[in-house]
């Protein structure tokens, strides 16, 4: 079977006679005289009245929204969804200083998203080093090792998070 493109006349039996205005992989949207705008299966049952052949982009809206979302968590320091452990939701952290000051606190949730934008902005930053033109092999190399490092310092934050996967991760030791 093939494809109707845009400006397809066709003859349906329930909608009556309409142009395609837009297609999909699954669907035709058409335009009929009598019913209005209508969505049909690409499979239903029609006549055609005047076929047009022109390439057709049948790539979904579900596909480009999906190939959007993948480019801008790649490309972007918008973060994920990252879970805070169980045990710590709805928390308080106490930061009680060592003189006769008041304690401050704060929710651990604020806190550990906090922790999360700053993991992220480093992944970001990570990403940019790596496919930076102006940076050599060496000077990328040691901006990594750099990284690294910071990660490794921040691995004590890891008990906040949900997932193992979601953790900070140094140097490991062979």
């Amino acid at each position: 079977m093939k494809l109707l493109g845009i400006g397809s006349r066709i003859d349906h039996s329930e909608y009556g006679k309409g142009v395609v205005t837009n297609v999909s992989s699954k669907h035709y949207w058409v335009t009929f005289l009598e019913n209005g705008l209508e969505t049909i299966d690409i499979d239903s049952e029609f006549e055609v009245i005047d076929g047009v052949e022109d390439e057709v982009d049948s790539v979904s809206f579900f596909d480009v929204e999906r190939s959007l979302v993948s480019i801008l968590q790649k490309w972007s320091d918008t973060s994920e969804k990252v879970a805070i452990a169980d045990k710590w939701r709805g928390g308080k952290l106490i930061l009680e200083p060592g003189d006769d000051l008041a304690n401050k606190e704060m929710p651990i949730d604020g806190f550990f998203h906090k922790i999360v934008m700053v993991r992220d902005r480093i992944r970001v930053m990570e990403q940019k080093i790596n496919s930076s033109k102006n940076l050599d092999d060496q000077e990328k190399v040691d901006l990594q090792q750099y990284i690294t490092r910071i990660y490794g310092s921040l691995t004590t934050f890891n008990v906040l998070f949900k997932n193992k996967s979601d953790q900070f991760v140094g140097e490991r030791s062979k």
